[in-house]
């Protein structure tokens, strides 16, 4: 009996340092809280340089997809969107996933969605005001992660 009940306590042991392990790599990320109240992710240089690189890599979309509504070329549209769709995510390194918390990325992967719905709307039907209001809810997420998200070097060891 007493067997017993060492065993279910070794698992329920177990099971909380999983749960606690799964927290800190799956959902929290390599994370704190900044000065300024931002969650501060902490990453190599190099992978700053990824992230920051995807970032501007949309900014640059945004500009391309502004600039063919304002010439009404729906094809540019779609082809700009479409660029920075789900065809372009999943290129980051198994390493640079752990340090990002959940939310992060499911706001990333939401905005690669975005995207693509958008090229969707560009090459189906083309209004341009739908598609206004599609990006509008697509900079959300950009104006949301930049509100609520930093960047940081980790500290080297022995440094």
């Amino acid at each position: 009996m007493k067997t017993c009940k060492l065993c279910w306590g070794v698992s329920a042991l177990l099971i909380a340092v999983i749960a606690g392990m799964a927290y800190m790599f799956v959902i929290k990320g390599s994370t704190s809280v900044a000065d300024d109240g931002r969650t501060a992710i902490f990453l190599s240089e190099g992978e700053r340089d990824l992230v920051l690189a995807e970032m501007r890599g949309f900014l640059e979309g945004v500009q391309e997809i502004t600039a063919a509504l304002a010439e009404n070329d729906m094809k540019e549209v779609a082809s700009s969107a479409h660029a920075l769709g789900m065809a372009s995510a999943g290129a980051a390194p198994a390493s640079l996933m752990a340090k990002l918390p959940l939310e992060f990325m499911t706001m990333g992967m939401g905005t690669h969605e975005a995207f693509d719905a958008l090229a969707i709307e560009a090459e189906d039907l083309g209004d341009q005001k739908v598609i206004l209001t599609k990006l509008s809810d697509l900079m959300n997420n950009c104006t949301t992660c930049h509100a609520g998200y930093r960047f940081e070097v980790e500290c080297k060891k022995g440094k």
